[in-house]
């Protein structure tokens, strides 16, 4: 039995109407992104805004070329990122800038730089963009030069991530590899690994202790949040400071409320991908909390992003990993 708040419960129906809408809405469309899209509205506490994001993806489709990655994957996470924006036009027009300016500096054509520009150019002012995109290449080419096969492309968008934050290089790429030899011997892959090393250095403390003992705690529940996936889920959830048997009943409370939900059975969305979502969900909640007093923190503004960032990344990835195994 769940034992979720009724403000919480009142939030996730809306998320699954949203995401039933949206669906409904771009068919053709991802569905793990469209199914973000849905998240991005939710956790506002607003009815997902199909027209607009309509709307917004025909601006997106009229400001680029043919094959321009904004037309791919990632377009209606952008159109929805959009739409919730107060000045939307000014934001495509500087993450449109800022892609270019990425692309000058060798970072390759794709959903994540897309991403990763939107990022830059909705947390930066445009006379710092040189100096943000800086910091963006000097983490990505330094997590490159320690981990040549594992960083790609798919590291673009935390890269872009540290650049924005007031971590300095050196020491963060430092805690970077601190946080990469003590966590590989625990886990499987190392790509995913990598991605969790980012999140708890944006979070800014060293947290290996409360992702372990929180893997487990979440394991004794049945639920593996160890995966290649949901990984840097974990990170997330061990940056919040809830009490640890609290977060795992969240997660599997909020995950056992979506599956026999239209549009979130077996068929529609693997179990894993349910999970994240049930996390992001949660991460969210505590945002909330921050805002309204509830709780006292620092992390409350970086969380959000932190929490796009790494949903967007992943949703990417495996609508890229659809997209290989179908071609």
């Amino acid at each position: 039995m769940h034992h979720l708040k009724q403000s919480y419960i009142t939030r996730l129906e809306l998320f699954v109407t949203n995401a039933q809408q949206i669906k409904q809405e771009f068919p053709w469309q991802n569905a793990s992104v469209n199914r973000l899209a849905a998240v991005l509205y939710a956790v506002e506490d607003k009815m997902a805004n199909v027209e607009a994001i309509r709307m917004y993806h025909e601006m997106v489709k009229d400001n680029t070329r043919g094959f321009s990655p904004f037309r791919g994957t990632s377009a209606i996470c952008i159109a929805a990122l959009l739409s919730l924006s107060p000045q939307p036009q000014q934001q495509l027009a500087a993450t449109l800038a800022v892609y270019d300016l990425l692309k000058e500096r060798k970072f390759r054509a794709s959903d994540y730089l897309v991403i990763a520009a939107y990022q830059i150019a909705a947390h930066t002012p445009y006379d710092r963009y040189t100096a943000a995109i800086d910091r963006t290449q000097a983490f990505y080419e330094g997590m490159r030069s320690k981990h040549r096969f594992l960083t790609r492309q798919d590291d673009y968008i935390f890269a872009a991530m540290l650049g924005l934050s007031d971590i300095p290089v050196e020491q963060g790429l430092e805690q970077l590899e601190q946080l990469y030899v003590t966590l590989k011997p625990e886990f499987f892959s190392g790509n995913s690994v990598q991605a969790l090393t980012q999140v708890l250095v944006l979070g800014g403390e060293d947290l290996t202790s409360r992702v372990l003992s929180l893997r487990e705690a979440f394991r004794a529940r049945d639920i593996r949040l160890d995966k290649e996936y949901t990984l840097s889920s974990l990170g997330i959830l061990s940056l919040i400071p809830y009490e640890q048997q609290q977060l795992v009943s969240d997660v599997s409370d909020t995950y056992e409320f979506l599956r026999p939900q239209k549009g979130f059975g077996g068929w529609s969305i693997n179990k894993q991908e349910l999970l994240l979502l049930s996390a992001a969900l949660v991460s969210y909640q505590y945002v909330d909390d921050v805002r309204n007093g509830i709780i006292q923190s620092t992390l409350s503004t970086s969380l959000t992003n932190i929490i796009i960032a790494q949903q967007t990344a992943i949703a990417v990835a495996a609508a890229s990993a659809a997209a290989a195994a179908s071609s």
